[in-house]
């Protein structure tokens, strides 16, 4: 375990109190108008360590396999947590959008991991990093909707209204990342899916 390792373990870690805050903050004894700037801080925090994870492995020469893998499964196991946690009021964005995020993480990540096995290396897109930006940015622009939702200045309704808008808009561009990122790799990807040749060598 890296130092910058151990960054990405720490986010990992804090993904899921983003989502019980978010749902049980009452039972917390967290009110409505105050728990908007705790989530935010969670998410300023993940981001950042994000940042962290990487600029450290590259300062002290801690590049490592598990890295390479690890850091976009813990950005991945994040940003969903964030959605999925959407899902619930005030927001209540239908968790088939949230659905959307997490197949297509789960199809790239497997691809990614199976092929790094294989020791192949799929190449990143851009198109990945605009995806993961604009996720950040999303969750942000929703999670400081509650401030003013809380303050009875936004309607409930207008808020699950922007909040799913805003949500399939990004999903439609996720999908779009994921298909740009098999197209780019198919190569490997057939290489991946076609069966290991046999041995034409025959014995006497």
């Amino acid at each position: 375990m890296t130092v910058a390792n151990i960054i990405t373990f720490v986010r990992v870690f804090i993904s899921p109190i983003f989502l019980i805050l978010y749902i049980q903050h009452h039972f917390f004894g967290i009110s409505p108008q105050t728990l908007p700037y705790i989530l935010l801080t969670l998410l300023a925090f993940s981001e950042l360590s994000d940042l962290a994870d990487g600029y450290v492995a590259r300062k002290l020469n801690q590049v490592t396999d598990l890295g390479k893998i690890f850091d976009p499964m813990a950005d991945s196991i994040s940003r969903i947590s964030v959605f999925l946690a959407f899902t619930a009021p005030p927001t209540r964005v239908p968790i088939t959008l949230v659905f959307i995020f997490i197949y297509r993480d789960s199809v790239i990540s497997t691809l990614r991991t199976i092929c790094a096995l294989r020791g192949i290396a799929l190449a990143a897109r851009t198109s990945g990093k605009i995806k993961a930006f604009l996720q950040s940015i999303t969750a942000f622009f929703i999670t400081a909707l509650l401030i003013p939702n809380s303050l009875n200045i936004m309607s409930t309704r207008m808020l699950k209204n922007i909040s799913k808008w805003t949500i399939g808009i990004v999903g439609v561009y996720t999908l779009f990342s994921a298909a740009d990122y098999i197209y780019a790799n198919r190569q490997h990807i057939k290489v991946l899916l076609l069966p290991p040749k046999k041995d034409d060598n025959t014995s006497n």
